[in-house]
């Protein structure tokens, strides 16, 4: 009967093996293929923006599901439409875009929508309604940032502007906002204005072109998108004392940040102007982070899920009040509140800051710093 049981078994077992032997093999899931646009790249936010979404595409979580590959069209927009007609073709399943142009890209990103392909443009924004938009509240930026300058001000002063890149949603916005709020207060003078690219480098070039007419005692406070660093150093050069600093409001360069803490406060790497000033300050950036959940959205649509048309991202509005050292950068340390870093671990000052979100637990500060995720 034993003998009986085993042949019978015996049996069982050689038949499963042929079925196993003969079954298809399981296929492995074909990944989806993304593509990411740039435009305007001549800045540290968009690298840290690229770095952190390039992160999050070798990310466990997505590496097997992602095939990323990135085109920078730079400030054409008849470029970056014939990229995106070419990603089309190319099969794109998703196409992340920073766009140059609220509008000129319409055509192709309808086109692109109408071949079902997933269209999610981060920070600036895209008017196609087929387009998903990821940013914050632009405008708000430049009504909250002009706020705090006229409160400093005591409503009555004359006021530098350093603005962005012409032409993108962000700077047109963040512009159109702060001028309302300066309008409201007649007791403040725009006394001259430029475009700065988002760029340190560019801010000091048009700084110093306004200054060599208009002198830092003609100067009350300052509103620039990108370079409040550079416009402490720049007073600092010129021998203006740490407590006569003029308050600007600006973006969220860790260089900046370091100079908004209280004299004396040790940091590690401090040197020159990259040191604590207790320099007043309002700091937000546009999220270094919203071009890496951009990427998550896109793929969680491709998977099935239903995505938001317009994800607003929250500001995180730092100032002399709520600033906090961070001592080695972690995951937990930021978010237990900390935002501005060593300069032994940032030594480039006008590298962006604002790179925690909640959201993407997968990218902290080495995704920033060199597109590598966290573990």
């Amino acid at each position: 009967m034993i003998s009986t049981i085993r042949k019978l078994a015996f049996g069982a077992l050689a038949a499963l093996a042929g079925t196993a032997l003969v079954a298809p093999a399981v296929q492995a899931q074909e990944k989806f293929k993304v593509f990411l646009s740039m435009s305007y790249i001549g800045n540290d936010w968009q690298a840290e923006a690229a770095n952190m979404l390039k992160a999050l595409a070798v990310h466990s979580s997505m590496i097997d599901k992602v095939d990323l590959q990135v085109q920078v069209a730079g400030p054409s927009a008849q470029k970056q439409i014939q990229q995106i007609n070419a990603m089309v073709r190319a099969g794109a399943k998703a196409i992340i875009v920073y766009p140059i142009s609220p509008t000129a890209l319409n055509g192709a990103v309808k086109n692109a929508c109408e071949k079902g392909v997933v269209v999610v443009a981060y920070d600036s924004i895209i008017t196609e309604p087929c387009a998903y938009n990821v940013h914050i509240d632009q405008k708000q930026w430049g009504i909250k940032s002009a706020e705090w300058l006229v409160g400093k001000l005591g409503g009555k002063g004359k006021v530098v502007m350093i603005n962005g890149v012409p032409g993108t949603t962000v700077d047109t916005l963040r512009i159109e906002g702060a001028k309302e709020v300066f309008a409201k207060n007649p007791g403040i003078e725009v006394v001259a204005e430029a475009n700065g690219m988002w760029s340190q480098a560019v801010g000091r070039t048009e700084l110093s072109k306004i200054l060599a007419t208009r002198p830092w005692d003609q100067i009350d406070g300052i509103w620039m998108q990108a370079g409040c660093y550079t416009a402490n150093s720049m007073q600092s050069e010129a021998g203006i004392a740490d407590d006569k600093l003029r308050p600007c409001a600006g973006e969220a360069s860790n260089g900046g940040r370091i100079q908004m803490l209280p004299v004396g406060t040790e940091v590690d790497g401090a040197n020159g102007t990259y040191r604590p000033m207790g320099a007043p300050r309002w700091s937000s950036g546009s999220q270094n982070f919203t071009g890496a959940l951009a990427l998550k959205l896109a793929v969680a649509k491709l998977e099935g899920k239903e995505i938001p048309a317009l994800t607003d991202v929250a500001q995180n509005i730092v100032t002399n009040e709520n600033i906090k050292l961070c001592k080695e950068g972690s995951w937990a340390e930021m978010k237990d509140g900390c935002n501005v870093f060593q300069p032994a671990i940032i030594p480039n000052p006008g590298w962006f800051a604002s790179i925690y979100s909640a959201e993407t637990p997968e990218v902290g500060l080495n995704a920033a710093l060199v597109g590598q995720p966290e573990d």
